[in-house]
């Protein structure tokens, strides 16, 4: 309940006009986000009796403490959790093939899954992607940091939207770098960003699977989305 509740704020923008406007009530939030009273008095009193608002009996208005906004508000936040909800929302629009599944034995391949899931995925890691990859874990490896900003050839393998390569691109415009997919939707939302971004002359995306993709000589091959 509280996941399909985390979408719905999430999608609505109850979170953040709540985190940057409140205290409110049900109608004031209803006005800002242009969505109906009763149905959003539902929605904060829910996520009040939850933990994940605050509610003030003698005013009547619900706000959102700092870390709560972090973790459900704010998409920059190193916190941010808002994405969860569309991660279990494809779930749910997935049950008949995940009951198939059960049934049969067989498995439900990542590239046939509900559209949203992969919307979800590069929301959600997103957030550790944007603060940590090159910050952190990239200088972790010995030497590559220096590689890079001589200029590398990179591989970026299950890359999804393609968030973690362009990132990576952004912060080494001397290295080429690939992404590969096997979700030929993902591979086309990672190309238009790309493009957007001013970054396709040196940001390539391909659909292939981790057996499939061509071996080009790589100096550092990565697997982000695609590793649980």
């Amino acid at each position: 309940m509280n996941a399909s509740l985390m979408l719905l704020g999430d999608k609505l923008g109850l979170y953040q006009a709540l985190a940057k406007q409140g205290p409110m009530n049900a109608s004031a939030l209803a006005k800002a986000t242009g969505t109906a009273e009763r149905y959003v008095q539902e929605w904060l009193s829910a996520q009040a009796a939850s933990g994940y608002i605050e509610y003030d009996s003698k005013s009547g208005k619900f706000s959102m403490l700092p870390e709560q906004a972090l973790a459900l508000a704010d998409e920059d936040s190193p916190v941010f959790l808002g994405a969860v909800g569309s991660l279990v929302g494809a779930t749910f629009l997935d049950e008949p093939k995940i009951t198939d599944a059960f049934k049969t034995g067989k498995g439900v391949g990542w590239n046939k899954r509900n559209e949203c899931l992969f919307c979800g995925t590069a929301r959600f890691f997103r957030t550790s992607y944007k603060h940590y990859l090159v910050q952190e874990w990239l200088p972790a490896l010995e030497g590559v940091v220096d590689k890079l900003k001589k200029g590398a050839v990179v591989a970026d393998v299950g890359c999804g939207h393609g968030v973690s390569t362009r990132l990576m691109a952004e912060a080494f415009p001397k290295s080429t770098f690939y992404g590969f997919d096997y979700h030929d939707g993902s591979i086309q939302t990672a190309r238009q960003s790309a493009r957007e971004a001013g970054l396709s002359d040196r940001v390539h995306f391909e659909t292939h699977s981790a057996k499939t993709f061509p071996a080009k000589g790589y100096d550092l091959v990565c697997f982000f989305d695609c590793l649980h």
